[in-house]
């Protein structure tokens, strides 16, 4: 696949990345290094264990100033869930350039972004954030859901609006530099043609990766789970549904609410797919409010994995 090697930095959109080196202290060395001699000869030491890795989808709303929910209104509940949530990656869709610029400097510096707007009159991203302590990008692009994916902003299938897809080929740096697949997608809300389309395009490029890595789609799918054709089409390129998958799960709500009451065991539109080289722990939709203000229209979708 085409691609860049490390994050780029297009108009508006940026990406940070953040190391830290640690020295040890002498002592520390001498005092490893004797009890290294005292251990019997052939004893191994046991494998660390590796963290789960925490993953989040979330539609964020586009920044607006309308209220009650505008952007101004949200930022602090959306700040105090992510801080609180701290996922290693997130797929966010709706993003505006500030809005992303506001939620990279709520997360802090240890957190970095990738992503283009999906149009030149249209300026939401998919963009993906990532835990640099915890992931490095060795590998990113984008196409676009038409019949001409490398145009950027194009829109062949009478959506409503461009539709697209950013990809990232990451390093997991508490797994021995692992690497897998994570690709982040919004489906269009207005045609189920141009969703299936978009369904049949993502799932030949995924065909085209090197499927001997472990894979994440997360996205809006604006398709109900189980129930739409755009489901199956995903779902049959060897993705699972991570939901159906985890060993637990939290309370089952609509991904969408719309500012109202929550729908428990409402449609799924919001998911995170995986080829089995992921194990699903436990996923959940996440239900935070700060004094009654949720942070999207939405409610982000969690998942906690592991390697098989």
């Amino acid at each position: 696949m085409t691609g860049s090697s490390g994050p780029s930095r297009r108009a508006g959109l940026r990406t940070v990345v953040a190391a830290v080196a640690a020295v040890p202290l002498l002592g520390m060395v001498r005092a490893s290094a004797a009890r290294q001699e005292s251990r019997p000869r052939g004893t191994l030491l046991p494998a660390q264990p590796v963290p789960p890795l925490e993953v989040m989808t979330f539609n964020l709303r586009f920044a607006s100033a309308e209220e009650p929910n505008s952007w101004a209104a949200r930022r602090p509940a959306m700040r105090a869930l992510l801080r609180r949530a701290a996922p290693h990656v997130i797929g966010t869709q709706e993003g505006r350039p500030q809005q992303l610029r506001d939620i990279a400097a709520d997360l802090g510096r240890r957190y970095a972004w990738i992503g283009v707007s999906r149009g030149a009159a249209d300026d939401e991203a998919m963009a993906v954030f990532y835990d640099t302590r915890r992931l490095a990008p060795a590998e990113h692009a984008h196409f676009w859901l038409s019949d001409t994916p490398e145009v950027h902003g194009s829109n062949t299938w009478g959506a409503a609006h461009p539709r697209m897809v950013t990809w990232v080929r990451f390093r997991d740096l508490r797994a021995g530099g692992r690497e897998f697949w994570v690709l982040n997608t919004h489906l269009d809300n207005a045609s189920q043609y141009a969703r299936e389309r978009s369904a049949a395009l993502i799932a030949a490029r995924i065909a085209r990766f090197d499927r001997s890595l472990p894979l994440l789609l997360t996205g809006d799918f604006n398709a109900v789970a189980h129930v739409n054709p755009v489901y199956g089409t995903l779902l049959a390129a060897g993705l699972v549904d991570t939901w159906d998958a985890a060993r637990s799960r939290g309370g089952a709500y609509a991904t969408f609410h719309g500012y109202r009451p929550l729908t428990p065991g409402g449609d799924r539109i919001d998911w995170i797919l995986a080829t089995p080289g992921f194990r699903v722990h436990r996923e959940w939709t996440d239900t935070f409010t700060l004094n009654g203000q949720y942070p999207s229209d939405h409610l982000p979708v969690r998942a906690s994995l592991g390697a098989e």
